[in-house]
């Protein structure tokens, strides 16, 4: 099984905002991370909006922020977002053929490793990810929020 440019770019997407957590992200300062172009991303943007993943912020300082943590969302989530089709044979479609379709080993085989893959895709999330580099953000080009001096009471 492959997945597709536009899943991909959905999870690096998703990984910009975790690793540029408490501020906007730019679609063109994400673009520039990732070298794409800026409509290409929000053509990935819409699915992640539509599916409560991402929140928009219009305007001229708007930008785009994960609408709940990065702890919660699972490469799953973002992968039956973004995935039209997890047939992994011919059999597996509706309109197969196969007179074998319901009682084949091979079905049966493929649709357990099929689980696994959705079994090991949700245990990872966002955060896991994000945090497995320590320097993701200087990696993505994420300038450091300014440190704010401890107030003495």
């Amino acid at each position: 099984m492959r997945l597709t440019r536009q899943t991909n770019y959905a999870i690096r997407i998703l990984m910009y905002c975790a690793a540029n957590e408490g501020r906007l992200s730019r679609i063109p300062d994400i673009a520039k991370a990732y070298s794409l172009s800026d409509l290409f991303l929000f053509k990935i943007l819409q699915p992640l909006v539509e599916a409560g993943l991402v929140q928009t912020v219009r305007g001229r300082n708007g930008g785009v922020r994960l609408a709940k943590p990065a702890e919660e969302i699972s490469l799953f989530d973002v992968i039956r977002v973004t995935e039209d089709n997890f047939t992994m044979a011919e059999c597996f479609e509706a309109d197969s053929d196969c007179p074998l379709v319901d009682s084949c080993g091979l079905n049966q085989a493929l649709r357990e490793a099929l689980g696994a893959f959705f079994e090991v895709l949700s245990s990872y999330s966002i955060r896991d990810i994000v945090d497995a580099r320590p320097n993701m953000r200087d990696l993505l080009g994420i300038e450091a929020l300014p440190e704010i001096p401890a107030t003495v009471t």
